[in-house]
């Protein structure tokens, strides 16, 4: 049976035209109204699509606050200006938003008029339940979590390519440095890891994985984890760093320390961001296409009708291609 917004206004109490704004996330309403709204719908099984949306002509593009700093800024400013141009392209208007848990964040949504969502990189799972609640078109950017379409790149298969790399180069000890697998994108690049040892008959050992502190103090976290590592009565011969800006204090603590890569320690990152191949000695890295991400986002929004964060509707995950970029660092050759 469809469910309509005259059932939802029986569920609630509510008028049929308070039911209508508040799946339209329009203004005058309290947010407690909205979200008693939106819960009832998604609990009814209420059809989003049917909602008249009308065009896209304004996106806000959301980033976690963490990930506006320095180090992050090199693998997302990138993605935002292919979405930037995407929509230059199409005539839209893109805002970018950044936030922290503590924030109003829906004000800031409704206060830039967003006609639809892309959440790019980590968002914490209640932040997404709350844009959940303003029922407009959502995608989820290099991230994952059920009930949402996302566009991604392949950061399973790029860490079973840096880590197979390394293997086919006779290394024989492979540690590898993460980050928090809270996020998507690096428990998949710590899976890719992880199956090509597999797939090679190599034991994963856990005195060889090591999750720093990326956040607080890079420098001090690499120095901490290399330290931890070469002294290990047999230490790593070769080591995978989930992204290039650990890669890239991996090879400033090696020079510090007089370890030769990659003749004693072969090491590999992950975003071919520039900074990589102008490193001495020049990083290899697993490549994603920056650019073509944001644009790719930006395609799937206008061509869909994405998925608003209902659990009991299928969703689209769209993978992007990564591609293994060899330089010095990993390779005696």
């Amino acid at each position: 049976m469809t469910v309509s917004i005259r059932d939802i206004a029986r569920h609630t109490g509510l008028s049929v035209g308070t039911v209508s704004r508040a799946l339209k996330n329009q203004e005058g309403l309290t947010e407690a109204t909205r979200v008693r709204v939106s819960e009832a719908a998604h609990a009814m099984g209420y059809d989003f699509s049917r909602l008249k949306q009308g065009k896209i002509r304004r996106i806000v593009f959301l980033l976690h606050r963490q990930h506006a700093g320095d180090s992050a800024a090199q693998f997302f400013s990138p993605v935002l200006q292919g979405a930037e141009s995407a929509c230059r392209e199409a005539g839209i208007a893109l805002s970018l938003v950044t936030s922290a848990p503590s924030e109003p964040l829906l004000e800031q949504i409704r206060l830039h008029q967003a006609d639809a969502i892309i959440c790019a990189g980590y968002v914490e799972p209640d932040i997404l339940s709350a844009l959940r609640h303003t029922n407009k078109p959502m995608l989820l950017l290099d991230a994952r979590q059920s009930g949402f379409d996302s566009v991604c790149p392949d950061h399973r298969l790029g860490g079973f390519l840096a880590t197979r790399h390394l293997i086919q180069q006779g290394r024989q000890r492979i540690a590898m440095l993460s980050g928090s697998l809270a996020h998507f994108s690096i428990a998949e690049r710590a899976r890719g890891f992880r199956q090509a040892l597999f797939e090679n008959k190599m034991l994963a050992d856990p005195q060889l994985e090591i999750s720093i502190d990326t956040i607080h103090d890079l420098t001090a976290g690499v120095g901490n984890a290399m330290d931890v590592l070469m002294h290990l009565p047999h230490p790593p011969d070769a080591l995978f760093c989930y992204n290039d800006i650990t890669a890239l204090e991996v090879l400033k603590y090696c020079h510090a320390h007089g370890i030769k890569v990659p003749a004693q320690l072969a090491v590999i990152g992950f975003d071919d961001i520039a900074p990589a191949a102008q490193a001495m000695p020049p990083l290899s890295s697993i490549g994603i296409d920056k650019q073509a991400l944001g644009m790719a986002g930006v395609a799937f929004l206008l061509s869909h009708t994405p998925n608003v964060g209902s659990p009991e509707r299928a969703v689209t995950e769209r993978i992007e291609p990564v591609r293994l970029i060899v330089r010095e660092s990993s390779c005696d050759d």
